[in-house]
């Protein structure tokens, strides 16, 4: 997925500099935590290098990402029989085409469902008269209908737990890449692009063989009090912008819970997921409070020479509460739309990893 503030492609940065602060190697077993998660991308890589991580974020959408990535491994998903299969090194088929092969059934099933006129239909495709056009409407047809079989199969127990939030992840995953969006969705497109004109499929989702992490939905500043372990990687909003306004579209694919909506763009109109890391006026409070209860031997906190806090508040916070180092990176910055309508000095920023050792 186009996530703001994605760490995919500072992964190689990342994992250097965590082994070279703390000396820990792939294969080690430590505990790993990854509490503004996103999409998941960190604590995926931590949890394939043998780690057990802990992943949390405020945003629903995000939880139910990292619930499959995080918590799914392939014995929870799979009979005896067909992990066995899977994990059968002379097979011929790659390791995550024969996951795919081992459930065929449901994916047909999912995807030969009739269109149906749901609540993403009627909120945001434009042939049912909401005046939004996000998804084209046999796409928003569609989407409805696989989510709403999802729902009626997991309350009526024909499907587990483990294998209702794959289905619900991939969904997720899948339905953002037919969005007429220019990235987020803080508005759609007038007209519709070419990828979004696109048939929509339900693809799956890998299933990460490892350890079964533990993902939570909750104010990390009160998580925190509650949980510990080795590594505690932190990549927290750098501005005012809310993830709550620019991905409420997949939020509320992933509730279903039929919001009452407000505005052009249909925004959640009792949105509680705004982050105080996006204040200005708190985020320095709520810094300081998340690293004086965190009770991890390393932390780690991404964040950009453009922040909402300053280099030399952050380095002033972390050195109290222990050695505080630092490494830089200069990456191509995020881009939602084209350079002609940016206003932003340059191309590129530079991406600060603060370092603690309580």
């Amino acid at each position: 997925m186009n996530y703001i503030g994605s760490k995919y492609s500072l992964l190689d940065f990342l994992q250097e500099t965590i082994t070279k602060v703390t000396g820990y190697k792939d294969g080690d077993s430590y505990v790993f935590a990854d509490l503004f998660a996103g999409t998941g991308i960190v604590g995926q890589t931590y949890k394939a290098k043998g780690c057990t991580v802990i992943a949390n974020d405020i945003q629903y959408f995000s939880y139910v990402l990292n619930k499959h990535l995080i918590e799914n491994i392939p014995e929870l998903l799979f009979s005896a029989g067909q992990y066995a299969s899977l994990c059968d090194p002379d097979a011929a088929a790659s390791s995550q085409q024969r996951l795919m092969d081992g459930t065929t059934d449901l994916l047909n099933t999912l995807n030969d469902l009739p269109p149906a006129e749901g609540f993403l239909y009627n909120n945001y495709c434009e042939g049912s008269g909401s005046g939004r056009n996000y998804f084209t409407d046999d796409n928003g047809k569609k989407c409805d209908a696989i989510r709403m079989e999802l729902e009626r199969l997991y309350t009526s127990g024909e499907i587990s737990e483990n294998v209702y939030f794959y289905y619900l992840a991939s969904l997720i995953n899948s339905i953002d890449r037919y969005a007429n969006t220019a990235s987020v969705y803080g508005a759609f497109l007038k007209h519709v692009k070419k990828s979004a004109q696109k048939q929509f499929r339900l693809e799956l989702f890998p299933v990460i063989p490892g350890k079964i992490g533990k993902v939570f939905n909750e104010d990390i500043n009160m998580l925190v009090r509650h949980i510990h372990g080795d590594v505690l990687y932190l990549d927290p909003p750098y501005n005012a912008r809310q993830y709550s306004s620019n991905y409420h579209v997949l939020e509320t694919i992933a509730r279903y819970d039929n919001p009452e909506l407000t505005g052009v763009t249909g925004l959640r109109k009792n949105d509680d997921q705004k982050s105080l890391f996006c204040s200005k006026r708190t985020v320095a409070e709520v810094f300081e409070d998340l690293i004086k209860n965190a009770d991890f031997k390393y932390i780690f906190l991404s964040y950009n020479n453009e922040g909402l806090m300053s280099l030399d508040t952050i380095k002033e916070i972390m050195s109290r509460y222990g050695k505080y180092s630092y490494y830089t990176k200069v990456y191509k910055r995020f881009k939602a739309d084209n350079d002609t309508h940016r206003k932003i000095a340059g191309s590129s920023t530079t991406e600060y990893l603060h370092c603690l050792k309580k």
